[in-house]
């Protein structure tokens, strides 16, 4: 099951998932609310933080996560304070009931991750692919948007058309059509770099 801790939170935060199962893990921690409470009036403990990408809003909450839980926090630069272990570009990792292929997606930032899961057909898109044919900033420190492009290119390449849904690193999890918008993101991208 995928929960979004952040769904009902009014300040500055990215989303919050909590994927519980085999594995409960959270993928991103978020900001400015209290999302230690959030986590203990769903699940007793967490196995494991695992982060799509460092910036602030997703990962100011990340000490009092792992202070609360005893966790560690995993992601794709470990030399990032905050991330214990590595994921690898095409490393499987499990979240909930599943193995997720991650993929690393810069253009948005150097450590920006994807997971992606072909059964059930989840995508976790961080904010590299929003609904709606938008895409993830560049225009801060270690954004590219050629990158971005090819990353988003990178996306489309691995995920299938029936995919389920979409949960982004900000607004709505995508359940109508999240290919579609995965794939007007990439000719968005693109055309904006023309």
């Amino acid at each position: 099951m995928v929960e979004n801790l952040a769904e009902d939170v009014h300040a500055f935060t990215s989303n919050v998932f909590l994927v519980t199962g085999d594995r409960t893990v959270l993928i991103d921690a978020g900001a400015n609310f209290d999302v230690v409470s959030a986590i203990e009036s769903r699940v007793d403990d967490l196995d494991a933080v695992v982060l799509t990408h460092t910036h602030k809003d997703h990962v100011a909450n990340l000490e009092a996560v792992k202070d609360a839980f005893d966790v560690d926090a995993w992601g794709f630069d470990t030399s990032v304070d905050g991330v214990d272990h590595e994921i690898e570009d095409e490393e499987t990792v499990v979240l909930g009931d599943h193995e997720y292929v991650a993929m690393h997606t810069p253009g948005h930032k150097d450590d920006h991750l994807c997971f992606y899961a072909r059964e059930p057909g989840v995508l976790f898109a961080g904010d590299l692919i929003f609904e709606h044919g938008s895409y993830g900033r560049t225009d801060l420190p270690e954004g590219d948007h050629q990158e971005l492009v090819l990353s988003i290119h990178d996306v489309l390449d691995m995920i299938e058309k029936d995919l389920q849904v979409m949960h982004a690193g900000h607004g709505q999890s995508v359940t109508t059509n999240p290919y579609g918008s995965v794939d007007l993101s990439a000719q968005t991208a693109l055309n904006d770099a023309e």
